[in-house]
């Protein structure tokens, strides 16, 4: 629960207690107070209540519980167990390279809500199509548009690990080329290999920590 929560509850309280006592004693509205306390009970905690409450649930759903509590989703999930230190997802989420309870949020972080109006489009579309339409396989389920290398920089750029990896520096202008996008770090020679769930199967994975 985080600090939004006690607020929610206690503007949601605040509303039903007092909008029950109206109801039950409906002459305590007739005088100047009385409409004053009405007015903020039916219209200002109300609006009080939908704040922290929508507050609350964008929050949430920056979770990776949340968003592995699709079914769907499970095999990506496992994906970050994966017993492969060469294998990108399970490196940053076993080594805390990205915090583990915000994983999926981190490396995605222009996805459904808090993308453009393009992404929260496409979230809409995605409830749409968990209640009433046919929801793909894991393997099916790809990427709208290429994966930007601004999420890989936003912690990278400038880390002395990822500036003096020999492997990014097999052509003079690979790291001007991937800080420009002009070369993707999912290209074939580079991290080629992510969120692979169709060969998981045959797999080993990472128990935890201990």
């Amino acid at each position: 629960m985080n600090n939004t929560a006690p607020i929610l509850i206690f503007f949601t309280s605040i509303v039903i207690v007092l909008a029950v006592l109206m109801a039950l004693r409906a002459e305590l509205t007739r005088g100047r107070g009385g409409k004053i306390l009405a007015f903020v009970t039916l219209a200002v905690l109300p609006v009080l209540a939908v704040w922290a409450g929508v507050h609350e649930q964008l929050e949430r759903s920056t979770s990776t519980k949340f968003c592995l509590s699709c079914h769907v989703m499970h095999d990506f999930g496992q994906s970050l167990s994966l017993d492969d230190k060469a294998y990108i997802p399970a490196v940053h989420y076993q080594n805390n390279f990205v915090p583990r309870d915000h994983a999926c949020f981190t490396c995605h972080t222009d996805y459904t809500m808090f993308g453009d109006y393009r992404a929260k489009w496409r979230g809409m579309h995605h409830v749409w199509v968990e209640y009433f339409g046919k929801i793909p396989q894991p393997a099916d389920i790809k990427l709208y548009t290429p994966y930007n290398n601004r999420e890989c920089l936003h912690c990278h750029a400038g880390a002395r690990k990822y500036e003096e990896a020999s492997s990014h520096h097999k052509n003079p202008d690979m790291l001007a080329r991937a800080a420009s996008g002009k070369l993707s770090c999912l290209t074939a020679d580079c991290h080629d290999s992510v969120h692979d769930v169709a060969n998981l199967k045959d797999n080993t994975f990472w128990k935890g920590p201990n």
